[in-house]
């Protein structure tokens, strides 16, 4: 899934004896299902027949079930029904309904079980769900989706829903004859039907049999549908829409597809095994996509890309999504985790993946640039809290699972590959890659079966050195010391944004790959594998570690030494990377206290003839964290830093300008976008009148106006200076567009008007009907820009949080990501107090992670303002941003 867990019998040390699994006593071999939606009353009938081994002598079966009426079932074996009324039971905490009988059915037999059962076609994005559309006319239409991953798949039919639990599927849906049926597989044949529900003649679609897979993968789709196709690959590739969608916006993903299934199919050494691939854009879509195999679920916007109204950010991410969920049909679909506390075994893998993939296929994007400002800090960002969890994390139950779908399965998940990669180097980590799948297809792993194929191929001791990153929360800070004669004394310990490490909670020594970068080049060979050592430095003139930024840690140098690598910068001693990673680690540093606010500053001054977007990306994000740090403070020093950041980036802006040709390349067409961006929502009133004038023409119907890379902050800049006039123009621009990324912007802005007023609008939008449950945390965005967007924000989710726990299940991943967005931008003790004492006598089940983090980023700010405030604000007086 794409965009946010003894002594018993352990599995590469992870207690599995505290799991929630079902009984063994039968084992899964084949499913055929067969559903039969119903548009008119929400509901699906079906049927599920499961071929079962039974491991030993049983007279009962315990299956997942939630939100279902079983209504019969029948147990037979060896031809004789064994039971067809048994005694049904179900377990609501644990979601298992359990059928109990008075014959068993003996050790080493084979068993059918046949349950017909009703479920809830819901509108809660999970399971067997439905999705709504606006047609060309203007009417409603209705899809019939699915959404498995984690534990969804017993919403739509009972089945043994854990992974490790593979078997075969074959699948017939049911449905009007003009409706298009999809699944994972290619339709074996077609018949006529008497409807359960209508008495109409209908058709039963059945789908050839899949190869093994986990349940989480399975997928349906009905409805009305248009597709294109190609036949560039060995099989087609498809990318299907409903009606009201351009199918012909799927062209750059459908090539895309075909040219990337023939590239895994060489790097991975294994054929695609399915008979066809098709990709599937959905209106109503909780995640970024889904990975089913043969039949990829996305959003709309992250599949469908109209170049004309899209910019250069948005393709990137389209072939980012694409190629992870590519990627997913091999490191997931074809070999999978063998529980949930693999996760990053698939999603750690699949996001690695989709970056090398994208660079081979666009090496003009430099997308290992961007990978430092985007993944590494993202990872390094969460698991620099108290209560971020290892990449391997213990999970026992459903409402776990959902929770670790985050930036560490994700993000430092592939952190650790990219950082192996370059330990073992690219080819010796993708024979190992190779022989992983290899040998486990169609199987399920644990972390521990990669490590040793990487071992294998390496020859080196893969797991001692990997399982410390895999198995432990956190990472370190190398400080430096410099003791003359050519020698740097460095030492490690846990980094914590809050700056109160504890000796308990730092007691993990992680083997440091130093990466030490001179003049003489890079040299990958060191490890620091002890809590403080020291090496030999060729020249103390200069040097660097973590080269390009491959490592997981911090680098904390003396105020002397980052001065010289500023310079060392200006001289072109250092990489992209190297620049970028550099100031992270300095904003971060500062954050936790390592070093002084006022230093970052400066250092970030010294930068101002800086050339490179991934760089310049990296300054206005430093600056910015200490602006949203600062937003309660006093409106002198606020103002200061609005005036520092106006100067840093006014005159590069206009320098590149903000008219777009075709000769601009990808990179530099961000490059102008965030340039005019950052310039003008920092105060440059030439780009704010010129802003002004754009959204004027725009608003009136001139749509070449304002091109589409800065469509964004020339929305954002009418609105932070205009009023009601402009905040009805955008809102209506979401309401009449029919393009997704279009209405997604005009959500994103809206919060951006401060008027108490036009604050209200704003969140009476997310319970409007309006915005779909899918992008209600959109319209929040511009509010988190400005103090009152964020009291308001607050104050609302009191208001309304026992609808908001109604609309967003917290079994379910969006509520906590939406309790994130409402309390994470306080930085008060007395605004912890308040978020801490509402949520005291409250069940966080289901959140309870996103909350912990988000109390913990406040507790960072807070403890960070209280130590920097005089600090920055004797800077900004001192460098004359404020009188």
């Amino acid at each position: 899934m794409c965009r946010t867990h003894a002594e018993a019998q352990e599995a590469g040390g992870v207690n599995v004896a505290a799991r929630e699994l079902l009984p063994t006593n039968v084992i899964p071999r084949h499913y055929h299902v067969t559903l039969e939606p119903n548009f008119s009353n929400f509901t699906f009938d079906g049927t599920v027949v499961i071929d079962l081994d039974v491991s030993e002598d049983s007279k009962s079966i315990s299956l997942h079930t939630l939100e279902l009426d079983v209504h019969s079932a029948t147990i037979s074996s060896g031809g004789q029904t064994v039971s067809s009324s048994p005694k049904i039971s179900y377990n609501e905490t644990t979601q298992v309904t359990t059928l109990d009988f008075d014959n068993a059915v003996s050790k080493g037999n084979k068993a059918q079980l046949e349950i017909k059962f009703t479920g809830q076609l819901n509108d809660k994005m999970a399971g067997f769900y439905r999705s709504t559309y606006k047609k060309e006319d203007g009417t409603e239409g209705l899809l019939a989706v699915s959404q498995m991953e984690p534990t969804d798949a017993r919403r739509s039919f009972p089945c043994f829903d854990e992974p490790s639990l593979k078997a075969e599927f074959t699948v017939t849906l049911i449905a009007d004859k003009n409706l298009t049926c999809l699944s994972n597989m290619d339709v074996s044949g077609e018949t006529e039907v008497q409807s359960t529900q209508t008495n109409a003649t209908k058709k039963a679609v059945t789908f050839n049999k899949s190869p093994l897979m986990s349940t989480y993968l399975v997928a349906f789709v009905v409805g009305e549908l248009n597709y294109i196709e190609t036949n560039e690959f060995r099989v087609p590739v498809r990318v299907y829409a409903p009606p009201g969608q351009n199918i012909e916006h799927g062209r750059f993903s459908l090539n895309l597809a075909a040219k990337t299934l023939a590239f895994y199919e060489k790097v991975f050494g294994i054929e695609f095994p399915l008979p066809k691939m098709d990709q599937i854009a959905i209106p109503d879509f909780a995640q970024g996509a889904m990975e089913n195999w043969g039949l990829v679920t996305y959003r709309v916007v992250d599949l469908l890309l109209d170049e004309k109204v899209s910019g250069a950010a948005t393709k990137e991410r389209v072939a980012e999504v694409v190629q992870h969920e590519l990627a997913h049909q091999w490191f997931g679909n074809l070999v999978t985790m063998d529980w949930w506390d693999g996760l990053w075994l698939n999603e750690g893998f699949a996001t690695w993946a989709s970056w090398y993939s994208c660079n081979i296929f666009y090496p003009e994007w430099k997308v290992w640039e961007s990978y430092v400002v985007d993944n590494l800090q993202r990872a390094l960002s969460l698991d620099s809290l108290r209560s971020s969890h290892p990449i391997e994390v213990p999970v026992k139950r459903a409402d776990e699972i959902n929770q670790i779908f985050d930036a560490i399965s994700y993000s430092k998940g592939s952190c650790v590959l990219r950082m192996i990669s370059t330990y073992l180097g690219e080819d010796t980590f993708l024979e190992g890659v190779r022989r992983y799948l290899k040998k486990h297809a169609y199987g399920n792993t644990q972390t521990g079966d990669l490590w040793a194929s990487l071992a294998e191929a390496s020859g080196k001791s893969v797991e001692d050195v990997m399982q410390v990153w895999t198995k432990n929360i956190g990472f370190p800070v190398v400080t430096v010391e410099e003791k003359g004669d050519n020698t740097i004394k460095l030492k490690q310990n846990r980094f914590l944004r809050t700056g109160d490490t504890k000796p308990e909670e730092d007691q993990v020594i992680y083997p440091v790959f130093l990466g030490l970068r001179t003049k003489d080049g890079v040299d990958e060979s060191q490890t620091l594998s002890k809590r403080e050592d020291t090496f030999k430095v060729p020249d103390t003139d200069f040097f660097k570690l973590n080269a390009n930024h491959t490592g997981l840690y911090r680098t904390s140098y003396s105020p002397e030494r980052l001065a010289k690598l500023g310079e060392a910068a200006r001289k072109g001693l250092l990489s992209v990377e190297d620049r970028a990673g550099m100031i992270a680690d300095a904003g971060a540093l500062a954050t936790s206290g390592y070093q002084k606010t006022s230093g970052v500053l400066n250092l970030l001054k010294g930068f101002s003839t800086e050339t490179e977007f991934v760089v310049w990306n990296e300054i206005i994000g430093r600056v910015a964290s200490v602006q949203s740090a600062w937003i309660f403070e006093d409106k002198a020093v606020r103002d200061g830093l609005e005036a520092f950041l106006r100067d840093l980036v006014s005159a590069k802006a206009h320098q590149l300008g903000w008219e777009f040709s075709e000769k601009d390349g990808h990179i530099e067409q961000q490059f102008k976008a965030m340039l005019f961006g950052s310039a003008g929502l920092s105060g440059d009133q030439k780009i704010i009148d010129s802003a002004k004038e754009m959204f004027k023409k725009y608003m009136a119907g001139d749509k070449s106006a304002v091109h589409p890379n800065i469509r964004g902050s020339v929305f954002s800049m009418a609105l932070k200076h205009g009023g009601k006039e402009e905040y009805d123009a955008v809102l209506d621009f979401y309401r009449t567009s029919t393009n997704s990324d279009e209405r997604n912007t005009a959500l994103r802005c809206l919060g951006r008007a401060k008027d108490p007023e036009l604050i209200k609008r704003t969140l009476d939008l997310l319970f409007s009907g309006e915005v779909k449950d899918q992008d209600i945390y959109m319209p929040t965005t511009g509010l988190r820009s400005h103090p009152e967007g964020i009291e308001a924000l607050y104050q609302w989710m009191t208001e309304n949080w026992e609808e908001l726990v109604k609309k967003l299940p917290p079994a379910l991943s969006m509520l906590g990501t939406m309790v994130t967005i409402f309390t994470s931008s306080f930085t008060k003790k007395e605004q912890l107090a308040k978020v801490e004492q509402f949520f005291a006598d409250k069940s966080t089940n289901g959140f309870d992670q996103s909350l912990a983090q988000s109390l913990d980023a406040i507790r960072s700010k807070i403890s960070w303002v209280e130590r920097d405030r005089e600090d920055v604000a004797a800077w900004v007086k001192e460098n004359k941003y404020s009188s």
